[in-house]
């Protein structure tokens, strides 16, 4: 056995979880009800995932805070700037592309359970109560902006304490790190898992008939992740950005794009910062916080959609009401932590903006949860991969 667990160490974790992924595809191609019974190691992975990284940012950022001594220092700020103006560049890009390539949307009737939000002001109102939320309710609903704020609270409070209490803490918080490291060591099998499943289950013919809006989503992604953030880096660092970016794509993005979760990813970014050497008080608040505001991916989304919707309609788009609308998916896209559905619930509010009525809209998030194998997971990788990117930008390891 312990043969076999070195030798499984020796391979390395990102070769492995390449090997898991061409099995998958092989076995829920060549047999999908076997495909379908190994869905459940992807349902586990995932589920551990969601189940430590609440805890995990709850004690690192707490740890982090109460350890954390005057003079030291801390690289959040220009991340946060980072966060906000890659995810303003990539609903520039949407729109670009969408004038570019305008594609007509063949309006599907489905019935969507989820009740989007009515305005910007009830998805900032739902992101300002989750900053208060009971700090146990937080932890149990994966609510990341409501854990960060009490972890600091409570780590700024244990500044006050014994060195005993804080020796505790951080002995605490490393011993969930390392439950973090077992659960990623067995990130193989659960993308065996997951690949196999949606394999099966799905196939892509039925994404067929939406290759089109597919291209222009994927391919803005693909240019923020491969363009933009590496430019945006360049600038940050005045460095060759390409062996970061292509580090963080392959051992983030790859992850995320089949947990299709952010929160999952969480403790997947937070290792790959600690394998790269960055700052612990700076990585353990951006990486989280990232995974709530930092929505690149998700205002593609919403600005693609929201204009291919208004194409079809025969609406006008005008520069100031693109500029207006990229604006509004910005702040929107922020918020989509806070609302269930994510991005697409947050169509309807933007095709507000060119009065398309709220039946059409409905109608177009529902083709977002028929294209959303595809679209989820692309949206997911780019914002995931682009939270370890830009936190190891404003880090001095990859300074000037």
């Amino acid at each position: 056995m312990r043969s076999l667990i070195a030798m499984y160490q020796r391979i390395g974790l990102v070769p492995l979880i390449i090997i898991g992924l061409i099995l998958g595809v092989l076995i829920g191609w060549l047999a999908p009800s076997i495909g379908i019974a190994l869905g459940l190691l992807g349902t586990l992975f995932v589920g551990a995932l969601k189940a430590v990284a609440p805890i995990l940012v709850f004690v690192l950022v707490m740890a982090a805070i109460s350890q954390h001594r005057s003079g030291s220092d801390v690289y959040v700020k220009p991340v946060i700037i980072m966060y906000m103006f890659g995810t303003f560049l990539a609903a520039l890009t949407a729109v670009g592309a969408s004038f570019l390539f305008p594609t007509q949307l063949v309006l599907v009737n489905a019935v969507i359970e989820q009740v989007p939000p009515a305005n910007l002001q009830e998805v900032l109102t739902n992101l300002l109560m989750n900053l208060v939320a009971n700090p146990v309710n937080a932890i149990a609903e994966a609510n990341y902006i409501g854990i960060l704020a009490w972890a600091i609270i409570i780590g700024f409070a244990l500044r006050q304490a014994s060195e005993t209490a804080r020796t505790v803490v951080s002995d605490f918080s490393d011993a969930i790190s390392q439950v973090v490291k077992w659960v990623i060591a067995l990130a193989p099998f659960g993308i065996l898992g997951l690949v196999a499943n949606t394999v099966a289950e799905t196939g892509f013919s039925a994404l067929a008939g939406y290759a089109r809006i597919l291209m222009v989503l994927v391919g803005c992604m693909l240019f923020i992740a491969l363009v933009v953030n590496p430019l945006i880096v360049f600038v940050k660092t005045g460095k060759n950005p390409y062996p970061l970016v292509f580090t963080c794509l392959r051992e983030s993005g790859i992850t995320a794009f089949f947990t299709r979760s952010s929160a999952a990813n969480i403790p997947v970014n937070m290792n790959l910062a600690r394998k790269l050497g960055l700052h612990e008080d700076t990585y353990s608040v951006t990486i989280p916080l990232g995974a709530t505001i930092n929505m690149a991916g998700a205002a593609i989304t919403i600005n693609v959609l929201t204009l291919a919707a208004a194409h079809t309609l025969g609406i006008e788009v005008t520069f100031a009401s693109a500029l207006l609308l990229s604006l509004v998916a910005t702040i929107s896209a922020c918020g989509a932590s806070g609302v269930a559905g994510g991005s697409l619930l947050l169509i309807p509010l933007a095709a507000s903006l060119f009065s398309i009525p709220n039946d059409i809209a409905m109608q177009v998030v529902a083709i977002g949860f028929i294209i959303g194998v595809i679209q989820d997971s692309a949206e997911t990788a780019l914002n995931s991969s682009t939270d370890v990117l830009f936190t190891a930008a404003a880090d001095p390891v990859y300074s000037r």
